[in-house]
């Protein structure tokens, strides 16, 4: 009985009850969105071939992607809080169905911005679910192992991360027929998988969790322009951008990079690489990351990985081909606490700001909407090992975040 107990003091409530099914139902959300996030890096490299586009045009993709987050980031956290999370959840997995099964006419279309639009649409339900799920996790159970919940959470995401690129690769990269038609198939069903976790939403209960320390008079009286007051939370936004930014970037094109600095390498075994090597790494990094935190700060365990991920980019940068390979994947692994991390310290002690400091951080992808760009510009200009230089500061400021000492 005992043993049992301890088992499940991470999902624990206050009052005794049990959140295990909750966090479980609410991890499969974290999945789908790593699934859907990463096929973007399969469909970055494909437009560039199927349309003959320039590297930096090519990454519109991520800035369609990840400009819808930062268009629908306040309305996200606004119909939460009206709401309540399971519906804001809900909401969030019927528009990513359309924009998923949207990919079908736009493969009939055969042009770049029809593609950009359901993407588009996509992200804005995406929001919708990490604005909900996000702070959700660290409310169910004991809230100071929230970092933990949802670091542990996030790895269902690893796992989509993984998924992606390699079914995303055969789907499409094996395809030898039209390969515009070849794109509808993996979006497709993730329409049709996306519609079954919403009925399994919309007929689970789930509990209605008050956060500590809020009434629904402070809720009522909460704006954004309190926000201000947590120089925490305002770092962690930065934070936030700045490793969305080095992580889509990384995952835009490392592809192109492994046949820059291995032209052996074909595309399909370089989506096969990202899957099972970078991917793989990632969902590995969370689950250790996860069980370091027993015994760790979470923020110095953020520093020490950021700061081994400026070392790794150092090595990219080089070019010393397999060799740089071998340490763009391994980033992966010190990228993989980073997004969860970051956004558990920025909400701790917000209390009736929650939602709204969620929707924020939220907000705070568009980084991957910009990087992308600015690293294919380079790419274009100079070299794609250069363009690395980019998530190299970028994980050189998240280190400054996890070293800081500000508080909420």
């Amino acid at each position: 009985m005992d043993k049992q107990a301890k088992s499940n003091s991470l999902f624990q409530g206050k009052e005794g009850q049990n959140y295990l099914f909750p966090f479980i139902l609410v991890s499969s959300l974290f999945l789908m969105w790593g699934f859907a996030h990463a096929l973007l890096d399969v469909l970055n490299a494909h437009f560039q071939d199927i349309l003959q586009i320039s590297k930096a045009r090519s990454a519109l993709v991520q800035m369609a992607l990840y400009g819808g987050y930062f268009v629908m980031g306040i309305p996200a956290g606004l119909l939460i809080k009206k709401y309540g999370y399971k519906k804001g959840i809900i909401f969030g997995l019927l528009l990513f169905a359309a924009g998923a099964f949207l990919f079908y006419p736009a493969t009939l279309i055969k042009t770049f911005y029809p593609f950009l639009i359901a993407l588009f649409i996509i992200a804005c339900g995406l929001t919708c679910l990490e604005t909900a799920a996000n702070p959700y996790t660290t409310v169910l159970g004991p809230a100071k192992s929230g970092a933990r919940r949802i670091n542990l959470a996030q790895s269902f995401n690893g796992l989509g991360w993984i998924l992606g690129p390699l079914v995303g690769g055969l789907l499409i990269f094996s395809d030898e027929g039209d390969p515009f038609a070849a794109l509808a198939t993996p979006y497709i069903g993730i329409g049709i998988v996306v519609l079954i976790i919403a009925a399994l939403f919309i007929k689970t209960p789930l509990p209605q969790i008050s956060l500590a320390g809020t009434t629904e008079k402070s809720k009522s009286q909460s704006r954004y322009k309190d926000l201000l007051k947590h120089p925490l939370f305002i770092f962690a936004v930065v934070a936030q951008l700045l490793y969305v930014a080095a992580q889509t970037g990384i995952g835009s094109f490392f592809i192109n990079y492994v046949i820059e600095v291995q032209p052996n390498i074909s595309h399909l075994q370089a989506s096969q690489i990202l899957a099972i090597g970078g991917m793989g790494m990632f969902m590995v990094g969370r689950i250790f990351g996860s069980y370091l935190m027993k015994f760790y700060p979470p923020k110095k365990l953020l520093a020490f990985y950021a700061a081994m991920n400026v070392l790794l980019m150092v090595v990219v940068v080089m070019g010393l081909g397999m060799t740089s390979v071998i340490c763009l994947f391994a980033s992966y692994f010190f990228m993989s606490i980073m997004f969860p991390t970051i956004f558990a310290v920025g909400i701790d002690g917000l209390k009736e700001n929650m939602e709204k400091g969620s929707s924020i951080i939220v907000m705070a992808v568009v980084g991957g909407a910009v990087v992308p760009m600015l690293m294919g510009y380079i790419a274009d200009i100079s070299s794609m090992t250069l363009g690395f230089v980019v998530p190299l500061i970028c994980f050189a400021g998240i280190f400054v975040f996890g070293l800081s000492k500000l508080k909420n």
